[in-house]
């Protein structure tokens, strides 16, 4: 904008910041600004413009012709993670899902008590890294070990531009620490957590659980302790699924998880049909924490649209964590990944929804923020 003495108000804005461009002085203002496609609300309506960034909140997204090929998505939440056994990756081959992590012998448990504190916080901090790198800037975390393991992960992610929600597991005295943000029960054939459950309520703090994972057995009574959010629901019968209708208990599906411990497959449509579905992508020991790799996989196993698993991996896992972000809009905290639409794998793309959900990869991340 000019004024009447010919000088801009950009130019002013610098003069101010003691810079000499107009860049320059945003920069110094903390303001950046992202162009190409912008994958604008739930919905991720696809506007060609730029997306303006001020003191970490989306202070505009402005419709106009671009140059740039990139594609601006919200970034992922990961919804169920357990990044405690990334020291023991691709470990188990052959083992059914009891002998992989059932507690308290499984193999995992066992791998985690003969580890090292340091070098379980070292593993952890590096998958942390990694799941920036491929999007994610926060997840929700069952947090096996207590109040030792709590502080472990508050350890790992010291430092680093990701949000971990952690639901401390095994005690209470682990959900009552002031860095968890919950309970994660492991499930309802595994114990009795109503006085687990009562007192997550009391405290005001998330309550997780797994359920229908091996089979539809332990799925009534872990919707009896009225929890946050299930995870896997692999095995839910027609009265589970009126109930999560009635009362609309997210679902968090792990599906690449589900298959390599042989469980089966989440009914991806049908819970989507009744309630929040939410993705996640489990144990660091099975999988990368790679929500690209998730989302392909749930999308091209399952008949949910590429729109609908976008959502599972932002929104809908962002309201799992009881977190403001995983939607692009003016107002909303700014957590977003820049891809490159003009790198190798991307070039041609004809629907970006489509492109961010079924191809695109870490290869293509040029930025992530925060």
């Amino acid at each position: 904008m000019n004024r009447d003495d010919g000088r801009s108000t950009d130019e002013e804005a610098a003069d101010a910041a003691g810079v000499t461009t107009y860049e320059e002085a945003a920069d110094a203002a903390g303001v950046t600004t992202y162009e190409g496609t912008i994958l604008v609300g739930r919905d991720f309506e696809a506007v060609e413009g730029r997306l303006v960034v001020e003191d970490g909140t989306i202070a505009a997204i402005e419709e106009a012709s671009v140059a740039s090929d990139d594609i601006v998505c919200p970034a992922f939440v990961n919804a169920h993670t357990h990044i405690g056994d990334s020291v023991a990756k691709e470990a188990g081959r052959g083992l059914d899902l009891d002998e992989l992590v059932a507690p308290p012998d499984g193999l995992k448990h066992r791998i985690l008590r003969d580890t090292p504190a340091e070098e379980k916080v070292a593993a952890m901090r590096r998958s942390l890294r990694y799941m920036h790198a491929t999007g994610t800037t926060a997840h929700v975390e069952f947090r096996e070990g207590g109040v030792a393991g709590v502080e472990a992960i508050e350890a790992a992610v010291d430092g680093l531009p990701v949000e971990s929600v952690v639901l401390g597991r095994e005690t209470v005295d682990a959900m009552e620490h002031p860095f968890a943000a919950g309970f994660g029960a492991s499930g309802a054939r595994d114990a009795d957590f109503d006085a687990e459950r009562n007192a997550t309520r009391r405290a005001g703090k998330l309550f997780g659980i797994h359920a229908g994972e091996r089979d539809s057995l332990d799925v009534g009574a872990a919707m009896d302790l009225d929890p946050d959010h299930i995870v896997h629901m692999v095995h839910p019968d027609e009265t589970h699924l009126d109930r999560l209708a009635d009362a609309q208990w997210p679902v968090v599906v792990c599906p690449r998880s589900n298959l390599v411990t042989g469980v089966g497959v989440p009914p991806v449509r049908e819970l989507l049909d009744r309630t929040t579905v939410a993705l996640g992508t489990d144990n660091v020991m099975l999988n990368s924490p790679s929500m690209f790799r998730e989302m392909e996989f749930a999308a091209k196993l399952t008949d949910a649209s590429a729109v609908e698993v976008l959502r599972m991996a932002t929104a809908n896992a962002a309201e799992v964590a009881g977190l403001d972000c995983g939607v692009l809009a003016e107002g909303r905290p700014a957590s977003l990944v820049v891809l490159d639409g003009d790198s190798d794998n991307l070039a041609g793309v004809r629907d970006p929804v489509r492109a961010v959900v079924n191809r695109a990869g870490e290869g293509d991340v040029k930025a992530v923020v925060p």
